[in-house]
């Protein structure tokens, strides 16, 4: 009998101590994110045709970061649960998360409702970005909690993980694909007709900014994980 009470507060315990550890992912992936789309409205509004549309696009790229960290951290809480039950996800995880994500949209566009902008999510165009990223997010988060179990800190899990080349390519994926949703988000917003004409500028200069904003980050991210101390 006191075997079996101690197996099971272990069980506990480990199970506890990897819901810590996906929050602790968690909140860097949030972080990061939040980097990402700063730096973005930053160099946005330096450039004056962008700088026009930007009451515009702003908020729903403000408002856009608080809904994809939602859905980043419904992914790698189930790469945890995964984790406590020594199963990797499967496809039917997959559907599941994805079809979780929509109601994070539905909340997303009533808030988006009560600004003066409108709106619409294009699923034919979204959902295929969307479920690469979920699948790379979940399947990075579910090795790194896994090594973690093993690794002292989060920093060394993630070099048991990935080598700095692979780190730097996951992270950059991760990134441009959460930038091609937001691009697609963002064309849907609803212009003024002084900034028609210069729409698919606008498209272009985003695209670019983002891809080059990704490409910095992930470098500064990447140095910071194999920086040594």
């Amino acid at each position: 009998m006191s075997n079996c009470r101690q197996g099971k507060r272990q069980t506990w315990s480990a199970g506890h101590l990897q819901l810590d550890r996906t929050d602790v992912l968690a909140a860097m992936n949030r972080k990061i994110l939040e980097a990402y789309s700063r730096r973005t409205i930053m160099t946005l509004r330096a450039i004056l045709p962008l700088r026009l549309a930007l009451p515009h696009i702003e908020p729903v790229l403000a408002r856009n970061v608080s809904k994809e960290t939602q859905k980043d951290a419904l992914v790698i809480r189930r790469a945890g649960e995964a984790v406590v039950a020594g199963v990797s996800p499967n496809n039917e995880a997959l559907r599941r998360l994805l079809d979780a994500t929509k109601e994070i949209d539905r909340v997303f566009l009533t808030q988006i409702g009560s600004l003066p902008i409108k709106i619409t999510v294009h699923y034919d165009e979204i959902l295929p970005i969307r479920m690469k990223r979920i699948e790379r997010l979940l399947g990075a988060a579910y090795r790194v909690l896994d090594s973690w179990q093993r690794e002292n800190g989060v920093r060394a899990a993630i070099q048991a993980s990935y080598s700095r080349v692979e780190l730097e390519r996951l992270l950059l994926d991760l990134l441009q694909l959460y930038a091609s949703e937001t691009r697609v988000l963002s064309r849907s917003v609803r212009l003024p007709a002084l900034l028609a004409p210069i729409r698919e500028r606008i498209a272009k200069s985003l695209h670019g900014i983002m891809d080059d904003t990704a490409k910095q980050l992930t470098a500064e991210l990447t140095g910071m994980v194999y920086s040594s101390r």
